[in-house]
């Protein structure tokens, strides 16, 4: 039960972050702290190992912020993507030399993927993609080589989901993106 409530402060504190930050999005506390208290409290049920865990619980956090952004406003702002190649690669260095191996192949492997996609159809995908991609890669690596293309894979199938529901037609990816690695990081590790 403690993990669904630190969940819920921990989204509405995200909320207020996002309000302050200098390309953040205003978004209602509810439209993050609800999101956030579930996915950590299914994190938490799953009962991975305590570093896993910490992985988990700050995807989750990283998925919600980012996901409210990039549908509202279809950007991925630096000031949340850019710390997350820190803060996961200390997150993960717990889980021993192999696993830091993989992550590490997993991020270039990811983000080169990316920006490969971004340099010959810059429509595609934004710059935002491509940066968020290098850490998630790393996650997505971390679990397995294989959790890497399935990510790959689920990420593009739920971005067309999302992009059905834009009037617009505009596909944001990182929601796609997030979804996948914090689902393949909570349910095959």
């Amino acid at each position: 039960m403690h993990w669904t409530v630190l969940g819920f402060l921990a989204g509405a504190a995200g909320a207020w972050l996002l309000r302050r930050l200098r390309r953040g999005a205003v978004v209602h506390w509810l439209w993050c702290a609800t999101p956030n208290s579930v996915l950590w409290t299914v994190a938490a049920h799953r009962h991975p190992p305590p570093h896993w865990l910490a992985v988990t619980l700050a995807l989750g956090w990283l998925a919600v912020l980012l996901t409210a952004t990039d549908v509202l406003h279809r950007r991925l702002p630096d000031a949340l993507t850019l710390p997350a190649y820190p803060v996961l690669a200390v997150l993960l260095v717990p889980a021993g030399l192999d696993v830091g191996v993989r992550a590490l192949v997993g991020g270039l492997v990811f983000g080169v993927g990316h920006l490969v996609v971004r340099l010959f159809s810059p429509g595609a995908l934004g710059g935002g993609d491509v940066k968020l991609a290098v850490p998630l890669g790393a996650v997505l690596g971390a679990v397995s080589y294989g959790a890497l293309a399935l990510g790959a894979v689920l990420a593009s199938g739920l971005s067309l989901l999302v992009g059905l529901t834009r009037p617009d037609g505009g596909i944001p990816h990182g929601p796609g993106l997030l979804a996948s690695t914090w689902v393949l990081a909570v349910f095959l590790l």
